[in-house]
């Protein structure tokens, strides 16, 4: 299968633990909201989907950190997730996280790793 990297975004475009840019990917598919943000230095991206329920989690567009920036929250439940591992930290996620995506930042630019058919749009 074939690996492809797909542009998201600058790097300037994320702060730690601040507002994410939000993308869209295709699954299986179907088109899924997605998102990218940064912690501790690093980028990290997701499906924007509640483990709970299969909604966006953001709270406003880009939006999801909790206050304290250290959880990301869906603003439906107020489940808490770890935005290094999108494992689900508090709420009714009954276990389930995040579903992760491989992004990676070089050249001053965030990119999703792809295989296959699977991409940005």
């Amino acid at each position: 299968m074939a690996v492809h990297e797909r542009l998201i975004c600058a790097s300037a475009d994320l702060a730690d633990g601040g507002v994410g840019v939000r993308f869209t990917v295709q699954r299986h598919g179907q088109t899924e909201p997605a998102f990218v943000i940064r912690f501790r230095g690093k980028a990290y991206a997701y499906l924007n989907r509640c483990a709970h329920v299969p909604i966006e989690i953001d709270w406003d567009h880009g939006k999801f950190f909790d206050y304290s920036g250290l959880y990301l929250v869906c603003a439906t439940h107020g489940a808490l997730y770890l935005p290094e591992t999108g494992r689900c930290a508090m709420g009714r996620c009954n276990g389930r996280g995040l579903i992760p995506l491989m992004a990676v930042e070089h050249d001053k630019q965030i990119f999703l790793i792809e295989e296959g058919e699977d991409s940005v749009g």
